[in-house]
């Protein structure tokens, strides 16, 4: 009798589906001038600073490449990102841009048992202009859609 109660209740427990990675992230696509893609031949790092006040490196040394992504918060409404650039050829010079992304942060609910996500939706951006010319936001929305371009970023003649 024990063993059928047993049997039961195993099968009448049902499987979470929770997601593993609840983490979202936005891409961002390089542009030149003239709307058609762009690669960077220069190296790209991107660092942020952490709620302890710690900087951290989201994105490394990136070259030859035509677009990227980096996470993005869960609840601050605003997320501010280093863009740091260092010219082929120069080792020892690095120019930095500072973008601020403003969003709202939304709560999503997969079931009781998993933990929360938070889904955005971009507001604005904001650049200094030392490399960057320009950002412009092509999709609000940032979800678990991993192909969705969020940012077009429009670098200064280099």
């Amino acid at each position: 009798m024990l063993a059928v109660l047993a049997a039961i209740t195993a099968c009448a427990c049902s499987s979470i589906d929770c997601p593993v990675q609840n983490s979202v992230y936005t891409n961002y696509a390089l542009y030149k001038a003239d709307g058609t893609r762009d690669t960077l031949h220069d190296t790209l790092s991107v660092l942020t600073f952490t709620a302890a006040g710690q900087d951290t490196v989201v994105f490394n040394r990136g070259v030859g490449l035509t677009g990227f992504s980096l996470p993005i918060s869960y609840v601050n409404p605003c997320d501010t990102f280093y863009f740091g650039l260092k010219q082929e050829g120069d080792d020892t010079q690095w120019i930095f841009d500072r973008v601020c992304i403003n969003k709202l942060n939304t709560p999503q609910f997969e079931s009781v048992d998993c933990q929360v996500a938070y889904f955005h939706t971009i507001t604005s951006v904001e650049t200094t202009h030392n490399f960057i010319d320009s950002i412009v936001i092509n999709n609000p929305n940032v979800d678990y859609d991993t192909e969705r371009q969020h940012f077009r970023i429009y670098f200064t003649k280099r």
